[in-house]
Protein backbone atom coordinates (compact mmCIF):
# COMPACT_ATOMS: atom_id res chain seq x y z
CA UNK A 1 0.00 0.00 0.00
CA UNK A 2 1.61 3.06 -0.89
CA UNK A 3 1.07 7.08 -0.55
CA UNK A 4 -1.96 8.26 -2.47
CA UNK A 5 -1.54 11.79 -3.69
CA UNK A 6 -4.79 13.10 -5.73
CA UNK A 7 -5.33 16.68 -7.28
CA UNK A 8 -9.19 17.55 -6.19
CA UNK A 9 -11.42 18.63 -8.99
CA UNK A 10 -12.32 22.81 -9.31
CA UNK A 11 -10.60 23.49 -6.43
CA UNK A 12 -6.81 24.14 -5.94
CA UNK A 13 -5.69 21.33 -3.38
CA UNK A 14 -4.73 18.24 -3.09
CA UNK A 15 -5.67 15.14 -0.87
CA UNK A 16 -3.14 12.99 0.35
CA UNK A 17 -3.51 9.43 2.46
CA UNK A 18 -0.54 7.81 4.08
CA UNK A 19 -1.92 4.21 5.42
CA UNK A 20 0.48 2.82 7.96
CA UNK A 21 2.31 -0.05 7.14
CA UNK A 22 4.82 -1.16 9.53
CA UNK A 23 4.88 -0.68 13.37
CA UNK A 24 5.99 2.65 14.83
CA UNK A 25 7.85 1.70 18.13
CA UNK A 26 8.51 5.48 18.54
CA UNK A 27 4.53 6.17 19.09
CA UNK A 28 3.79 2.79 20.71
CA UNK A 29 2.08 1.79 17.35
CA UNK A 30 2.77 -2.08 16.98
CA UNK A 31 0.06 -2.87 16.38
CA UNK A 32 -1.19 -1.85 12.93
CA UNK A 33 -2.92 -4.34 11.00
CA UNK A 34 -6.81 -4.59 12.08
CA UNK A 35 -9.87 -7.24 11.38
CA UNK A 36 -12.31 -4.30 11.63
CA UNK A 37 -12.40 -0.13 11.50
CA UNK A 38 -13.62 -0.28 14.87
CA UNK A 39 -10.86 -1.85 15.85
CA UNK A 40 -8.88 1.16 13.88
CA UNK A 41 -10.68 3.65 16.12
CA UNK A 42 -8.32 2.88 18.93
CA UNK A 43 -5.52 3.36 17.65
CA UNK A 44 -6.72 6.75 16.20
CA UNK A 45 -7.25 7.99 19.78
CA UNK A 46 -4.15 6.92 21.31
CA UNK A 47 -1.77 9.14 22.57
CA UNK A 48 0.62 7.30 20.75
CA UNK A 49 -1.26 8.22 17.22
CA UNK A 50 -2.07 11.69 18.35
CA UNK A 51 1.86 12.16 19.19
CA UNK A 52 2.43 11.35 15.56
CA UNK A 53 -0.10 13.50 14.68
CA UNK A 54 1.16 16.64 16.30
CA UNK A 55 4.39 15.50 14.83
CA UNK A 56 3.47 15.42 11.28
CA UNK A 57 1.66 18.82 11.15
CA UNK A 58 4.70 20.48 12.82
CA UNK A 59 7.46 18.44 10.25
CA UNK A 60 4.87 19.29 7.38
CA UNK A 61 4.46 23.07 7.94
CA UNK A 62 8.37 23.40 8.37
CA UNK A 63 8.04 21.73 5.08
CA UNK A 64 5.73 23.84 3.29
CA UNK A 65 6.86 27.13 4.50
CA UNK A 66 7.23 29.77 2.10
CA UNK A 67 5.77 27.72 -1.05
CA UNK A 68 2.34 29.64 -0.58
CA UNK A 69 1.13 26.02 0.18
CA UNK A 70 -0.58 25.71 3.47
CA UNK A 71 -2.31 22.93 5.74
CA UNK A 72 -6.33 22.97 5.69
CA UNK A 73 -6.37 19.01 7.06
CA UNK A 74 -4.25 16.88 8.95
CA UNK A 75 -6.06 14.20 10.50
CA UNK A 76 -6.37 10.44 11.28
CA UNK A 77 -7.93 8.01 8.77
CA UNK A 78 -9.08 4.66 8.43
CA UNK A 79 -7.50 3.04 5.07
CA UNK A 80 -8.80 -0.55 4.17
CA UNK A 81 -5.73 -2.92 2.89
CA UNK A 82 -6.01 -5.10 -0.04
CA UNK A 83 -5.22 -7.47 2.47
CA UNK A 84 -8.95 -7.75 3.99
CA UNK A 85 -7.35 -5.98 7.32
CA UNK A 86 -7.59 -2.25 8.24
CA UNK A 87 -4.93 0.16 9.29
CA UNK A 88 -4.53 3.78 11.23
CA UNK A 89 -3.38 6.54 8.28
CA UNK A 90 -2.47 10.32 8.24
CA UNK A 91 -5.41 11.88 5.79
CA UNK A 92 -4.16 15.38 4.49
CA UNK A 93 -5.23 18.27 2.59
CA UNK A 94 -2.66 20.61 1.64
CA UNK A 95 -4.34 24.13 -0.49
CA UNK A 96 -3.00 26.72 -2.95
CA UNK A 97 -3.80 29.92 -1.21
CA UNK A 98 -2.52 32.03 -4.11
CA UNK A 99 -3.89 29.96 -6.47
CA UNK A 100 -7.43 31.52 -8.02
CA UNK A 101 -10.87 29.58 -6.58
CA UNK A 102 -12.43 26.67 -8.45
CA UNK A 103 -9.38 26.23 -10.33
CA UNK A 104 -6.83 22.97 -10.34
CA UNK A 105 -3.61 22.95 -8.51
CA UNK A 106 -1.00 23.47 -10.55
CA UNK A 107 1.58 21.18 -11.65
CA UNK A 108 4.52 23.22 -9.88
CA UNK A 109 2.53 23.03 -6.60
CA UNK A 110 1.41 19.28 -6.90
CA UNK A 111 5.27 18.45 -7.17
CA UNK A 112 5.74 20.46 -4.34
CA UNK A 113 3.47 18.30 -2.40
CA UNK A 114 4.75 15.13 -3.51
CA UNK A 115 8.17 15.98 -2.59
CA UNK A 116 7.05 17.34 0.99
CA UNK A 117 4.74 14.52 1.71
CA UNK A 118 7.96 12.15 1.02
CA UNK A 119 10.25 13.89 3.22
CA UNK A 120 7.64 13.78 5.71
CA UNK A 121 7.39 10.48 5.27
CA UNK A 122 10.61 9.38 5.68
CA UNK A 123 11.14 11.81 8.68
CA UNK A 124 8.81 9.94 10.50
CA UNK A 125 9.78 6.66 9.30
CA UNK A 126 6.33 5.79 7.97
CA UNK A 127 7.85 4.12 4.42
Amino acid sequence: MAIRIEADEEQPSATVEIPLTKPLPDYDLEQIEQPTPRDVDGILVSQGFRDLIDDGRGVLTELLSGTGLQITQFTGAICPGDDEVYRPGVWIIVLDAKAPPKSKLSERSMEMVRSSVQHLAERLGLE
